[in-house]
Formats: structure tokens, C-alpha cells, sequence
């Protein structure tokens, strides 16, 4: 079982994904660099190093991203990488027209789409590889299968799942060690809370994407906006500083494209909340 490194739950700066890369607990979502050629691009460019500077030590990408262009982004930005950089990457989405996708997790798809990524990422391995959707026409055991045999292959270190249930969960860890989820959950969006449980439960890294999503409603604006004048902070570093202290296995992965945004974020994992703020918190995410 992996754990975090402090005594207090919550609190701890780091945690130990699969055992084997402690990385910094407020990692970098790469999924909103503009990856076409140009300004932007070599704009997007800094601030993936600039993250690297600040101290991130896990950066997610997937091949949905730019349908590779992403990973070739981070790449050109990182590569060679420093040593304790993981950059996890996800499969198992095709592209489907010129705007849509589709799921595709066959195992002979899966295994090409990971060989893609090792090429664009310039790699050998890929330290985590996640399914980015469990797809409903493939048997979990055959898609969490065919990870395994790469991984035992050496092309993936660890095994991750994306926008899982408790039941595709357990059903996964029957055919593989699990060492992450990435669900969408953030203060004011906790429907999958029993997952975040279970990975508590098991040591599994719990990366939540969309993290700061603003409150919807008045009274929970009020509530945040309190708490954020009492820490003389932003509602996304309050929001941030939140899921930090919600569990130790909580890793968020707040993506942007400036450099002001980036510093910003990256600024909570100063912020310490009262236990009166997260009670305050917690309370205004049930509404009324």
C-alpha cells in the first residue's frame, strides 16, 4: 500500500504512486496547451518548464489531447526528462470524425495507441499509463489485461484508470494492480466520493480533474468567497488547498496555459485550512 509522507492527513506534500515515483501532491494538467505552431505553442512550451521549475513532479497528458499533438508537446518542452518527472498519459479513445471520438479498447488498439505514445513521447516507458475510459463493449479483464502484458513487457510502469465506478474498479484490480483513478471531482462535484473511498482505501492515487470548478449558486459562492478573504488567497487556490486536506491520496491536476495561472496554482499547496473553514467548506457543497 502506498502512502503519503506526513503524520497528518491531508497535509502531506508528496505521495509514492505505485510505489515507486513520489511525486509533489499538486501535479500539472497539460490538456489546455495549445499545441499548434505559433506564439501560443512556444507560449504553452514555457509553461511546462515553468512548472517543472516550480517544483511539479507529475504532469498528465492523453493521447485524446490534440490526438497525440499533446504528448509531442510535452516532449519538445521536457524531453530529456528530469528524473523524478512522471508524466502520465491515457488510452483507449479514438478519434471519430473531425471533432468526436470514440471508445476503442480492444486490446490490439491498446496496444498500438501505447506504442504511439512511447514514440511521441520519446520514451521507452511510459511510468503510468491510464485507461481513459473503461469501454463497454470489451470485457474490463481484457482491457486491464492487455495493459498488464505491456506492462510486463516494460513499456508501462504502473496502471491507472479514468472516470471509474467502485464495481469497474474492483473489477479492474482483479486483472492488474491499480495505482491510479483520475474522476472528476472537485468541492461543489463529489458524486463520486465512494471512489475516492475505496482508493483511500487501497493506497490508490486519486487525481481529480476539473478541480476547480466554481461554486453554481449564491450561497456557496458566499461560503468560498469567505474563506478565500479569511486566507487572503483566490477561490481556485482555496479550492485547491481543499482537495489537498481532503485525503492524502488526493493529487490534483489543475491545467492552464499562463504562467500567471500556473504560479497561482501551484501557490496552494501553501494555503492551510482551519477546521472551521473545511467544516464551513463542506457544508456550502450540499445544497440547500
Amino acid at each position: 500500500m502506498t502512502s503519503s509522507t506526513a503524520n497528518t492527513p491531508g497535509t502531506a506534500s508528496t505521495f509514492s504512486i505505485g510505489g515507486e515515483y513520489r511525486v509533489s501532491r499538486l501535479g500539472f494538467g497539460a490538456m489546455r496547451l495549445p499545441s499548434e505552431p505559433g506564439p501560443d505553442r512556444e507560449a504553452a512550451i514555457a509553461v511546462a518548464r515553468r512548472a517543472v521549475e516550480l517544483g511539479v513532479t507529475l504532469i498528465d497528458t492523453a493521447h485524446m489531447y490534440g490526438w497525440g499533438a499533446n504528448e509531442e508537446l510535452l516532449a519538445e518542452a521536457l524531453c530529456p526528462y528530469p528524473d523524478d518527472l512522471l508524466i502520465t498519459t491515457k488510452v483507449g479513445i479514438t478519434q471519430s470524425g473531425p471533432e468526436g471520438w470514440a471508445y476503442d479498447a480492444r486490446p490490439e488498439s491498446l496496444r498500438e495507441q501505447v506504442e504511439q505514445g512511447l514514440r511521441r513521447l520519446r520514451t521507452e516507458r511510459v511510468g503510468l499509463l491510464q485507461l481513459h475510459r473503461i469501454d463497454p463493449k470489451v470485457p474490463v479483464a481484457e482491457q486491464v489485461g492487455a495493459l498488464r502484458e505491456l506492462q510486463l513487457e516494460g513499456k508501462i510502469g504502473h496502471i491507472g484508470l479514468s472516470e471509474v465506478t467502485t464495481g469497474q474498479l474492483a473489477e479492474a484490480r482483479q486483472a492488474a494492480e491499480i495505482a491510479s483513478v483520475q474522476n472528476r471531482y472537485n468541492l461543489f462535484d463529489r458524486d463520486c466520493e465512494s471512489v475516492l473511498e475505496a482508493c483511500e482505501a487501497n493506497g490508490i492515487a486519486f487525481l481529480p480533474w476539473r478541480p476547480v470548478a466554481a461554486a453554481a449558486d449564491s450561497g456557496r459562492a458566499s461560503a468560498l468567497a469567505t474563506v478565500v478573504t479569511e486566507l487572503g488567497g483566490t477561490a481556485p487556490q482555496v479550492l485547491l488547498a481543499w482537495l489537498l486536506a481532503r485525503s492524502p491520496v488526493v493529487l490534483p491536476i489543475p491545467g492552464t496555459a499562463s504562467l500567471a495561472h500556473l504560479e497561482e496554482n501551484l501557490a496552494a499547496a501553501d494555503l492551510r485550512l482551519t477546521d472551521s473553514q473545511r467544516q464551513r467548506l463542506d457544508r456550502s457543497a450540499v445544497p440547500a
